[in-house]
């Protein structure tokens, strides 16, 4: 398929994706940012729908599986900066800071003996990616992501066993 076709497509279709991306921001800047992730992500399937009559409601929902999928990621964040503040004025209350440097380094250290596979799989995980966002990035099969994590976590847990049973 030529670029120019998927260029023009795109061209014609960009006013109906901002309209249909005003349904899921009111930020211009992040309608904009939506409706571009969304023509990135149609690009892998672009040429199997150029002439279908559904294209639209093909990238709609693309639109609102993106959107859905960094609001999301993004309260995940915001929910956990929240809890590591939280978690950080309380121990300048009444913790240790040198116990808490002891555990920072514990815990960094395990990171540091997990293999690049498993620690890559498993920092994006963290991230708040999906596992087939996970895959697609790395190009490995979304069953190898989910075992690359799944064995970070035992190897994590085994290493930080000591903590387990002062937390909480």
């Amino acid at each position: 398929m030529e670029n120019t076709t998927i260029n023009q497509l795109f061209k014609e279709k960009r006013p109906t994706l901002k309209y249909l991306a005003a349904q899921f921001t009111n930020d211009p800047d992040e309608r904009e940012d939506l409706v571009q992730e969304t023509m990135v992500r149609s690009l892998s399937s672009i040429e199997k729908f150029l002439k279908h009559p559904k294209l639209m409601s093909w990238l709609y929902i693309i639109m609102k599986n993106t959107y859905i999928n960094q609001y999301t990621r993004n309260k995940r964040l915001e929910n956990y900066r929240h809890e590591y503040a939280h978690t950080n004025n309380m121990n300048d209350v009444t913790g240790n800071r040198g116990e808490n440097n002891f555990v920072a380094a514990d815990i960094q250290q395990a990171l540091n003996n997990l293999s690049n596979d498993y620690y890559n799989a498993f920092a994006m995980f963290l991230e708040g990616f999906k596992y087939y966002e996970i895959a697609e990035q790395l190009q490995i099969p979304e069953g190898t992501v989910k075992t690359r994590i799944h064995m970070a976590r035992k190897s994590l847990q085994k290493q930080l066993k000591t903590y387990s049973k002062s937390i909480y």
